[in-house]
């Protein structure tokens, strides 16, 4: 049975006047949403490059909302298990 799905991901930066950027990234799947955070600092001996940090921020909110997605679809796997111990479930590899 094929199954195709489309999810959107919008991403959130936001830098404020003390060298710290956040990230706000959420995840629509059209029927729930998941959202994730991250943030870096520079560092006050460190060249100020924008760039950097929202590199390190958005990924570091991308790495919270794929643990989250992780947690959940492990919920949801234990939830369908009727008889058995159902299938294996390999610890997350973030």
């Amino acid at each position: 049975m094929a199954h195709t799905a489309e999810w959107k991901v919008r991403l959130h930066l936001f830098e404020d006047d003390e060298g710290t950027t956040k990230a706000h990234v959420v995840l629509d799947t059209g029927t729930t949403a998941l959202t994730g955070e991250g943030t870096a600092r520079c560092h006050p001996a460190d060249a100020n490059v924008p760039e950097i940090g929202d590199e390190l921020a958005a990924g570091r909110a991308m790495v919270d909302l794929a643990k989250q997605l992780l947690t959940t679809a492990e919920r949801d796997v234990r939830g369908l298990e009727t008889t058995g111990p159902g299938p294996a479930l390999r610890p997350a590899a973030l």
